[in-house]
């Protein structure tokens, strides 16, 4: 028994030491990844929000930005956000589990890292990088941030793929939707304008649609890049927004969910709500 008891203390210590140094070893990637993106920022010109450039743009679109933004209020440089909420880890069946995150934004030039814990199992979690930094895409997982299940870096694909990621996700941070930051603005019908922003050589556009009070109610993308069979395929997709607050003298959205738009229907894969937000101003 002492034998049994003894045994099962070793594995339960060397269980613990794992866990330990793949969090140390996160922890350490993690920091150079937010260096990286902090050394890849750049300044934010014009330094304050001028309604006046919305002159042109479509009507939904002015409609939008004149609710959440204040004319001469500062531009937003970079974002510190928490979520939490829970991921749907299988493309055959609903497996939501639990997710907290930490997200770092720059937004000129566009930039952010994704930190966040999946609770795979309890005490066995998932850790996560998904980035856009310096033009290029990453996505990493690790079982305990020791065993990888994901890795992909670089390419034409991920990169664009997580470009569309910033630009829907530009609701939390709507400064960077104004024309004088690199976002054009189509008109495609009296609820609907079409966005598109290049950076790196990659440009990427999403349909941005509007409810009845002015606020971006949904994204679109007709193609994101989506992994299945260890391969990328052009999947249509769109996000949506809702619970409107303001934060940093804007009025932004804190609840959200993602999905993929299948033969067989929608199939969401992330839905979460933002519990802090802070936004680093120019001024």
């Amino acid at each position: 028994m002492l034998g049994a008891l003894a045994g099962v203390a070793l594995l339960a210590a060397c269980a613990a030491v794992a866990i330990g140094l793949g969090r140390h070893r996160w922890s350490r990637r993690t920091q150079y990844l937010r260096s990286a993106l902090a050394a890849g920022r750049g300044p934010v010109m014009p330094a304050q929000v001028d309604l006046l450039e919305l002159e042109g743009l479509p009507a939904p679109v002015q409609r939008y930005l004149r609710l959440v933004l204040n004319d001469g209020a500062p531009m937003v440089g970079q974002v510190q956000v928490r979520h939490s909420g829970s991921m749907n880890l299988s493309a055959k069946a609903p497996q939501w589990k639990a997710f907290t995150s930490d997200q770092q934004i720059v937004t000129r030039r566009p930039g952010f890292l994704w930190n966040a814990r999946v609770e795979l199992l309890p005490g066995v979690p998932v850790l996560v990088h998904d980035a856009y930094i310096g033009g290029a895409g990453t996505l990493r997982a690790a079982l305990c941030g020791l065993v990888t299940v994901a890795n992909q870096h670089g390419g034409a694909e991920l990169a664009k793929g997580e470009l569309m990621r910033f630009l829907a996700e530009a609701v939390w941070y709507p400064t960077a939707l104004l024309p004088s930051q690199g976002v054009r603005w189509d008109t495609v019908d009296a609820q609907c304008a079409r966005a598109t922003l290049s950076d790196a050589g990659v440009t990427v556009s999403l349909d941005f649609f509007f409810d009845h009070l002015g606020l971006v109610d949904s994204v679109r993308a007709q193609a994101r890049g989506r992994t299945t069979g260890g391969r990328s395929v052009p999947t249509p997709w769109h996000g949506r927004f809702w619970r409107y607050q303001e934060r940093g003298g804007m009025l932004l959205p804190l609840s959200g969910e993602v999905a993929w738009e299948l033969p067989a229907g929608a199939q969401p894969y992330w839905r979460g709500d933002i519990d802090a937000i802070v936004h680093g101003f120019t001024a």
